[in-house]
């Protein structure tokens, strides 16, 4: 029993450690998309990113990229996902 809950324990702060590494991927394909931008779903797209990122730096790694995803949502674009 203790090794399953190791098991599920080590699991999950892998998932986190690689979450944490695609937040900044994400927000680099928003600057790029939108940062010449000015238009209304630029800005807010890159008002969405910054909360993705404000979510990141809490240590907040799936609900940045879920915040990522709602802003490129906003924008019309799709991101590249780690696999």
């Amino acid at each position: 029993m203790k090794r399953i809950l190791l098991g599920v324990i080590l699991a999950g702060a892998v998932t986190g450690v690689a979450s944490a590494g695609e937040c900044p991927m994400l927000q680099a394909q928003i600057d790029k998309e939108f940062g010449k931008r000015f238009d209304k779903s630029a800005a807010a797209a890159k008002s969405l990113a910054a909360e993705g990122m404000a979510l990141h730096k809490a240590g907040k790694h799936a609900e940045s990229v879920a915040k990522y995803d709602e802003a490129a949502k906003a924008g019309g674009i799709m991101l590249q996902h780690k696999k």
